[in-house]
């Protein structure tokens, strides 16, 4: 059995998590991501005051990721200046927090996060996110 060298391991830093979130979007579905258009990826270790707020979250540890932006559902046909990227944030701490208490990878669970938050952008239902995971593998 190889020895587990016990000081070299960390957690993934906010790089680290910039790199699985890109990675995550890069292994969806062709045709899912084209439709996506550009959705810009963020991190941060946790959400802010104020997104817990408007969620009625009592936790920063309850909310794993958020997309910000304007949804297919809700965008007009004519673009409007001065508009932020549609984006998806990732909140490493309470994703760190899940991974922990679950038997998956961690770049799965970031796969279903950024598919759970993109689908919010396409007003999808859970079997339409679900088979969307299943075929990122």
């Amino acid at each position: 059995m190889a020895k587990l060298d016990l000081d070299a391991l960390k957690a993934p830093s906010l790089d680290d998590f910039q790199v699985l979130g890109q990675a995550a979007l890069d292994g969806l579905p062709d045709e899912f991501r084209r439709l996506c258009g550009e959705i810009e990826i963020r991190v941060d270790d946790f959400p802010d005051d104020e997104a817990l707020d408007a969620l009625g979250l009592e936790s920063e540890f309850d909310l794993l990721g958020l997309f910000q932006g304007i949804g297919l559902a809700h965008a007009s046909a004519v673009e409007q200046t001065g508009m932020m990227p549609n984006r998806v944030w990732l909140y490493r701490r309470p994703i760190l927090d899940y991974w922990a208490e679950h038997d998956e990878t961690l770049g799965a669970i970031v796969t279903h996060v950024l598919v759970h938050e993109i689908g919010h952008h396409f007003g999808l239902s859970d079997d339409d996110m679900e088979a969307i995971e299943e075929a990122a593998g």
